[in-house]
C-alpha cells in the first residue's frame, strides 16, 4: 500500500482531516522521506526535535534512526492519533504546543547538541528557523522541508533578501533537493524543498551586538529596490550624506542596493556605523 492509500485509509478511520488554517499538507513520498532522514545523518546517539508530525511518517523514521525524538504538535488531533500509534515507543515524547510560544529551553537540551527535522506549514518558516537559531540553546543541525523559493532565497541561489542574511549569521544554509507537490496530500500549490542548516557554534557577530546587527541589515532591505544609501537613511534617520560618508569609510559603494552585499560587508559596515 502507497503512503498516500495509507494517509487516507488512517485519515478516514479516525474521522480526521487536513487543516487547512494549520497549514497541514501531509508527505507521502517515500523518497523524500528517506531524503530527509540521510540529510539528518542520524546516530544512536543523536536527540530529534520534530516539529509537526502530523500523522506520523516522518516520526516513525526517526525513531528507528535516532537515539531520541522530541515531536512538537499543536493540532490536538494529530496528538491523539501519534499517541495511539507510538503510545508506547520508549525514545519518543510527543508534546502538544506551539513550538513558536514553547521556550527552546524547555527542552532540556545542551545547546549544538540536538537536530531539529520537521515538515513545517509555509508560513511559519522564517519565524520558526529564528525561534531555533537565536535560542539560548540552539541546535546544531535543521533539516527542514519548506516552500521552494524561500529555500533558494535562504541559499542565495534565487538572490539575497533578509531571511539569507539574517541566517548567514547563524549557519551555513545548503539547498538539498526538490521536492514536488504532488509529493504531498493535500498538494500545495507551489513546490518544496529540502533545507540543511548547519548551525556555527558561535553567531558571526557576538551576541551583546546581534540585536543591533541584524537591526541594520533590515533596515537595509527594507526599502530594497532603492539604494543603500537611501534606505538606510530611511531607517537610521540620517541625512544621505551622513550615509553615504560612513559607507565610504567602510568602503562599500552607496549606489549598492541591500542584496548586492555580502556578509563580510555587513560586518565591516557594522563596525564604522555602530561607532
Amino acid at each position: 500500500m502507497s503512503k498516500l492509500d495509507q494517509l487516507k485509509t488512517l485519515l478516514q478511520a479516525k474521522g480526521l482531516w487536513a487543516k487547512k488554517k494549520l497549514g497541514q499538507n501531509f508527505l507521502v513520498d517515500e523518497n523524500a522521506l528517506d531524503q530527509i532522514i540521510e540529510a539528518a545523518d542520524l546516530y544512536d546517539g543523536d536527540h530529534v526535535v520534530e516539529v509537526g508530525p502530523g500523522t506520523g511518517f516522518l516520526t516513525e523514521k526517526l525513531i528507528q534512526d535516532a537515539g531520541q525524538v522530541t515531536s512538537i504538535e499543536l493540532d490536538p488531533d494529530m496528538v491523539g492519533l501519534l499517541q495511539s500509534q507510538f503510545g508506547f515507543t520508549e525514545n519518543l515524547k510527543i508534546i502538544h504546543e506551539d513550538i513558536l510560544k514553547f521556550p527552546v529551553e524547555d527542552l532540556k537540551l545542551k545547546s549544538h547538541d540536538y537536530k531539529v527535522v520537521a515538515n513545517i506549514p509555509y508560513y511559519i518558516t522564517s519565524p520558526l528557523i529564528r525561534h531555533f537559531l537565536q535560542a539560548k540553546q540552539p541546535p546544531k543541525l535543521m533539516i527542514l522541508l519548506v516552500q521552494k523559493e524561500v529555500a533558494e532565497k535562504i541559499c542565495s541561489l534565487r538572490g539575497r533578501s533578509f531571511i539569507t542574511m539574517e541566517t548567514a549569521v547563524f549557519g551555513s544554509a545548503q539547498y538539498v533537493a526538490t521536492v514536488p507537490a504532488d509529493s504531498f496530500y493535500p498538494a500545495p500549490k507551489v513546490d518544496s524543498a529540502i533545507l540543511k542548516i548547519t548551525v556555527y557554534p558561535e553567531p558571526l557577530v557576538p551576541l551583546d551586538q546581534l540585536k543591533d546587527f541584524l537591526r541594520l541589515i533590515k533596515f537595509g532591505y527594507s526599502q530594497k529596490r532603492k539604494k543603500l544609501s537611501n534606505s538606510l537613511g530611511a531607517g537610521l534617520h540620517k541625512k544621505p550624506p551622513e550615509i553615504r560618508d560612513l559607507l565610504h569609510q567602510a568602503d562599500i559603494d552607496p549606489s549598492v542596493r541591500a542584496e548586492d552585499l555580502e556578509m563580510e560587508q555587513w560586518r565591516r559596515m557594522f563596525e564604522i556605523f555602530k561607532h
